[in-house]
């Protein structure tokens, strides 16, 4: 995957940019989603960073820039929210550059479905609030603004405290486990909480090499878990109520920071 920054050894501003965000908790690094995956939104919680990866190229099979939405009386039943993209670069276009086609079609698209999926929902009001702000990212045209400030407004319903940065603003080397190493590193964390895809790659020398910790994020199955590597995180927050859903992942959160903590 191209990258548009590389580490270099001692010279290099790591040092500097783990001062600042002086964590010593545990970082997750995944792609802006619209909307995101239970799942997904699930491991965001319980990291003390989100590094935003967003110089990878788009992948138009994947959540960037759509989400399932589940309705509230057949959540299984899922329909596309989906946001016409232009890939400037064609194929070989980074994440950060991806183009909104019709921000103004889509701005309606993402009202009307959201409205139409959600407002019987005790908690649509305080949800509705929040997706203002996405809307107005769509004025910006970069579909990955547009992902990252879905995601933001989710996170900030549930409580997180967290801090955000992206990997286009940061130091590393560009073979796969060594990146994720070094955005970690360079995140001031002690530890990388990885997905289970992601545990399927992963080469762990790199992070032991410098230090830090992988730990394997598993969420639950069961309840409205079912669907959480499918569905966006939108139904469970309507449909069980947004306390319920923070009560779990706040839970979620304990069981998988603890092994840092120990370490």
């Amino acid at each position: 995957m191209p990258r548009t920054k590389t580490l270099s050894a001692p010279a290099s501003p790591a040092g500097s940019l783990a001062r600042e965000a002086a964590l010593g908790g545990l970082v997750a690094i995944h792609q802006p989603n619209l909307f995101p995956r239970l799942s997904t939104l699930a491991k965001l919680f319980a990291a003390d960073c989100w590094v935003v990866l967003d110089d990878v190229q788009f992948a138009r099979r994947d959540f960037q820039h759509r989400a399932r939405l589940g309705s509230m009386s057949s959540p299984s039943r899922l329909q596309w929210l989906s946001i016409p993209t232009h890939l400037p670069d064609g194929r070989s276009t980074l994440i950060k550059d991806a183009v909104v086609v019709d921000p103004q079609l889509a701005r309606r698209r993402t009202t009307h479905m959201l409205t139409q999926h959600y407002s019987r929902s005790p908690d649509w009001p305080i949800l509705r609030d929040g997706v203002d702000s996405v809307l107005q990212c769509f004025d910006t045209a970069r579909m990955a603004a547009v992902a990252e400030e879905s995601t933001k407004v989710l996170l900030r319903l549930l409580g997180w405290r967290g801090q955000i940065l992206r990997s286009s603003r940061l130091p590393a080397r560009a073979e796969r486990s060594q990146r994720l190493a070094d955005l970690t590193a360079v995140a001031g964390a002690r530890g990388y909480l990885c997905g289970t895809g992601g545990m399927s790659y992963l080469v762990t020398a790199p992070f032991e090499a410098l230090g830090l910790s992988v730990v394997p994020f598993v969420p639950p199955k069961n309840g409205f878990w079912r669907d959480a590597r499918e569905a966006s995180s939108v139904g469970p927050l309507m449909t069980a109520g947004i306390a319920a859903v923070a009560g779990e992942l706040r839970a979620i959160a304990s069981c998988h920071r603890s092994p840092v903590g120990s370490a």
